[in-house]
């Protein structure tokens, strides 16, 4: 429009204001944007690359291995959830943004206008196009961002569509615990889900009718709001509000169903207070939210302050309050309301009517707690007996313990690892694991306790790195060594039954099994094995007398194929590998090896399962078989003690080894061992057996993955002889027993006869200022009513409280043999048993015996002299048996030199009965010294003992020329053993004070040798 000139200053303008309207901004840079598309497009490309390399590689693995169902399941479910998701996102919220763009008011194009100056500027406003397309790009975005809810929450999903029952109701709704456990943390999470769609449908209604002018912002004189709506945008908005509120008051009702699994001061559960006070408030604070979200809403749709500006009377301000009192009081009421009930209220009924009678209030409350922690954990069937313990020696007492005074363990799994490696490793590439594993084996009939490990591959060992060697070449391990738990040899080292390579001994002879070791939980990270028909093995097999070694070619299943370029090019992408793509070794019969270790590989076919932290070798049916023990767990079983998983399962085993782990760090209420695996250690195919088939959560995870599991009838005899209790249920368990031993609520609110897991007295004092506990020991043994002695997990229980008294309150254990039958547990297996000493009972607790030990003078003064020079002292563990009507304590003592390539031999054996100590070179000697000069039984080294002397006399008398001139003459062979004896005695005596301990072992060799040939020339 033409602009009029001004009129002299002071008189009003006489022509219109001029019209103008803003010119689009030029573009600039157009190349530059080119490029960065290009960069971006790129980045994506190479991304989805290696993201399709991953995926389509861990397709093959699992198809290998037989488990495709698991990644094609759990990518169908968290994909299709998160799309899902996305989608219901993208709908709402479109339907959200189109509503509100058909309600705009009468500007077509969107065009804003305003007053500037003397200027009237119209701008651009928003088409309808560009809003739906708009609106489509955010609603996609929030869809993709809110649906990784889902991709987190897969397993809740799953499991509230496939809920099974418990048969146990709820003592507070009376709803099958089932629901709990499946179905509400799945609802929740739908129902959550649900409150964010309509928040976001609400936030878009909101913002695309400001950006259609179906709300503006006014001044606000005159009673008028700040802002101003159409009708069609107030009743929009209304309706969503409306939903969102009311999905928010479902949200807050279903809440109540979870303080039952809450975690208060004392105990998991609702108490008094949550069950009088919070759980009524939480239904009437839902109903208050629905009725606001109602209220508001019909006032939103109806309210003239509200109206379009346009249209809007002029009110005097007085007014204002009686537009909007409705929403002012309708939120300050539920404000002041929830403030009131949800704060105020149970904290006055906790202060006044609950504190002041605790006791008698909240024991129906607490015997909840009590009945659902035992039957979550499995302690509702320990059987529990008082064992009067006397600490009074007398000669014979183990006369009726003979059995489990043979079997008594020697070895510390954790101490002769290294003397494995000394003895056994052979070359520097194969390694053994820092904590050995204890297993049971039928030798000659009789069960023995058994120390074993797998002999691992350790690349670290070689001293020839590259990548033909350490991918191609060095492949696996070779071969189990295995030693009897209750003996060592007459120098200390362990008593092997299955050694050497090429393996010899027991196993190889009765079993002649596969010892090859291509799965382990230190196989490299990759091998590429397999070879044409015909052409010369290159794997290294094991070391002979001969400059090369044997060589092998792996025959099993055990990798996916790599017989075409592209598994070869995703796997060399996957490996960052060009190697796997370009070496003539990888080939038409090759397959790769890799995430090997047995424990990853259960946990990758079973991801839902928490698994135990040791896994353990065992020669079943011809082949190595790693067993893992698998559990199912749940927060939200009723009323359960919560227990934080990681610490419940930490001690001094874990805390000092790398191959031992506690539980992973979760928090549940609920375990079950419901699981057993195992990992073929040749060809690293997993097999899941069902341990527990009356366990509800196993039921459910099975319907999910129906092909993934045996049933328990598929495990053979010779397998089943190798299950065992795990460790990690039973620390749990542990825990939960030393407060819940007490049934009775009224003498679980006091407290008074709480107890604790000691700390590993064996530890250094660093360790047990950090309470470090002592870890549980397999022992085999007669307790808590047995009949006769059993392969058993076993700790013991002192005095809780923060001034630790070393008596011992109670001793558990559980039977751990699983028997040897097809497809059935031994009748016993699981049992728990708890021996409760009697409250005035002094028996010590194993740091009082500890303490015993070192203040013994004389035991004090040989292990100094064993100490001297350039040798260091070993304790092993603390062992606990209730033997002779008492507690006998056992601790092996081990001897080392400091060099570096020193190896513990066991050399002396501590026994401690009430007061009494024993300290002998065997453990046979050591009972005898606190019984009287005779226990009434023989350990396991008792033939040490004999060997030993007569050892020691024979020698003698040759090193002294005591033995008779006519004895020599009349056999020079004899005198040739007896001379050579006693220069065998006087080596091991030299090696000792030098503290070369291979030496001295090989001198008592020597030693027994010639003794035993000149005790048989003696006739």
């Amino acid at each position: 429009m033409a602009r009029t000139p001004h009129p002299p200053s002071g008189a009003p303008p006489t022509a219109p204001p001029r019209i103008t309207r803003r010119a689009p901004s030029g573009g600039s840079g157009r190349g530059y944007k080119i490029v960065i598309g290009v960069v971006l497009a790129l980045a994506v490309v190479v991304g989805l690359f290696f993201a399709v390399a991953s995926f389509a590689t861990d397709v093959m693995w699992y198809d290998q291995l037989g488990f495709s169902s698991v990644v094609w399941t759990l990518l169908g479910t968290r994909v299709g959830l998160w799309i899902a998701y996305a989608l219901l996102m993208v709908l709402i919220t479109y339907v959200a943004a189109t509503l509100a763009i058909r309600a705009r008011p009468d500007f077509a194009d969107g065009s804003t206008i305003r007053v500037n100056g003397d200027t009237i500027e119209i701008g651009r406003g928003v088409s309808s196009k560009n809003a739906r397309r708009v609106a489509v790009g955010v609603s996609l975005v929030a869809g993709l961002l809110f649906g990784s809810r889902f991709n987190a929450n897969w397993s809740q999903v799953l499991l509230m569509f496939h809920a099974k029952r418990f048969g146990v109701a709820d003592p507070q709704f009376g709803i099958d615990n089932g629901f709990y456990v499946f179905v509400l943390p799945g609802l929740s999470l739908l129902l959550s889900a649900l409150s964010v769609l309509l928040f976001v449908a609400l936030v878009f209604s909101i913002i695309t009718h400001v950006a259609m002018g179906g709300i503006r912002f006014t001044m606000p004189r005159r009673g008028r709001s700040i802002f101003s709506m159409t009708r069609r945008a107030r009743r929009q908005i209304a309706i969503w509000l409306m939903a969102w509120m009311c999905s928010w008051a479902v949200n807050q009702a279903l809440s109540v169903f979870s303080t039952l699994t809450d975690e208060g001061d004392r105990i998991t559960g609702a108490t008094y207070t949550t069950v009088n006070a919070s759980i009524p408030i939480t239904f009437i604070l839902a109903g208050l939210t629905a009725i606001a979200g109602v209220v508001l809403g019909v006032w939103l749709m109806r309210s003239p302050a509200l109206t379009d500006a346009a249209s809007a009377k002029t009110a005097p301000p007085a007014s204002a309050w009686g537009e909007w009192r409705v929403p002012a009081i309708t939120v300050a009421s539920c404000l002041v309301v929830s403030l009131l009930l949800s704060s105020l209220w149970p904290a006055l009924l906790q202060r006044f009517r609950v504190n002041p009678n605790a006791q008698e209030i909240e024991s129906a409350y607490i015997q909840r707690n009590i009945d659902a922690t035992r039957a979550a954990y499995g302690l509702d069937s320990v059987r529990t007996e008082e064992y009067k313990a006397t600490t009074k020696a007398e000669a014979g007492a183990l006369q009726h313990d003979t059995e489990t005074t043979a079997q008594i363990r020697l070895l510390d799994p954790q101490i002769v690892s290294p003397t494995f490696k000394q003895l056994q490793q052979m070359k520097q590439y194969y390694t053994f694991a820092d904590t050995l594993a204890v297993d049971k084996y039928d030798i000659d009939g009789v069960n023995q306790d058994t120390v074993i490990a797998a002999r691992e591959m350790d690349l670290s060992g070689n001293d020839n790195r590259n990548w033909v060697n350490d991918h191609t070449v060095y492949t696996h391990g070779y071969g189990v060594v295995a030693a009897y738990g209750n003996r060592v040899t007459s120098d200390g080292q362990p008593e092997f039954f299955e050694y050497g390579i090429p393996t010899q001994g027991y196993l190889t002879d009765t079993q002649h099994y596969e010892p090859r070791i291509y799965f382990s939980p230190n196989a490299p990270e990759y091998s590429i094995v397999g070879a044409p028909e015909g052409t010369k093995s290159w794997e290294f097999d094991y070391p002979t007398s001969g400059a090369e070694g044997a060589t092998t070619t792996f025959d099993g299943d055990g990798g996916p194929r790599l017989g075409n370029i592209m598994a070869r090019l995703l796997y060399s992408i996957r490996f960052g590998s060009d190697q796997i793509l370009f070496s003539d070794r990888v080939n038409a019969d090759s397959q790769i090896l890799y995430d090997r270790s047995p424990k990853e590989r259960v946990a990758k076919v079973a991801p839902y399962l928490t698994l135990d932290g040791r896994v353990y070798p065992a020669v079943v049916d011809g082949r190595v078989k790693w067993i893992i023990d698998g559990y199912t767990t749940s927060d939200r079983y009723p009323y359960a003690q919560m227990t934080d998983l990681a610490s419940a399962t930490e001690d001094s085993t874990t805390v000092s080894s790398s191959s031992v782990a506690g539980l992973s760090p979760k928090r549940a209420n609920y375990i079950r061992n419901s699981v057993k695996a195992t990992v073929d250690a040749y060809d690293g195919s997993v097999d899941l057996y069902t341990w527990d088939e009356a366990d509800p959560v196993l039921k459910a995870w099975q319907s999910i993955f129906p092909a993934n599991y045996h049933p328990m009838s598929e495990i053979s005899g010779d397998l089943m002889a190798h299950m065992r209790y795990p460790e990690g249920i039973f620390k749990v368990q542990r825990q939960l027993l030393s407060k819940y031993h007490v049934t009775q609520a009224s003498q679980f609110f006091s407290g008074e006869d709480f107890w604790q897991t000691p700390v590993d007295p064996t530890e250094s004092k660093a360790q047990q200022a950090q309470d470090v506990l002592q870890p549980p020991y397999y022992l085999t043994l007669k307790t808590g009513g047995s009949k006769e002695p059993v392969f058993s997990l076993t700790s013991t229980y002192i005095p809780a409280g923060a001034s630790t008294r070393e008596i011992l309150t109670g001793f558990l254990s559980v039977d751990s043999d699983a028997g040897r039958t097809k497809g059935v547990k031994g009748p016993d297996y699981g049992t728990i048993r708890l021996q409760e000493l009697p409250k005035d009972s002094n028996v010590p607790g194993p740091g009082q015996a500890q303490n015993n030990f070192n203040a013994d003078a004389d035991v004090s003064k040989e292990l100094n002299l064993l100490e001297s020079g350039s040798t260091q002292i070993e304790r092993g563990n603390l062992l606990t048996l209730p033997l002779g009507g008492g507690l006998v304590y056992v601790e092996p003592v081990y001897v080392k030199s400091s060099g570096a390539t020193s190896y513990p031999l066991l050399k002396k054996v501590l026994v401690a009965f009430g007061d009494k100590v024993g300290f002998a070179d065997t453990l046979d000697e050591a009972l005898d010294q606190v019984f009287g000069g005779d226990s009434g039984a023989s350990a396991g080294d008792a033939d040490n003992a004999g060997a030993s002397a007569g050892v020691a006399g024979a020698a003698k008398d040759e090193a002294d020329k005591d033995e008779t001139p006519s004895a020599s003459a009349k056999d020079p062979a004899l005198k040739s053993a007896l001379d050579d004896a006693a220069k065998a005695m006087k080596d091991a005596d030299k090696a000792m004070k030098s503290g070369d301990w291979s030496a001295y072992g090989e001198a008592q060799r020597r030693l027994e040798e010639a003794v035993n040939k000149a005790l048989e020339l003696e006739g």
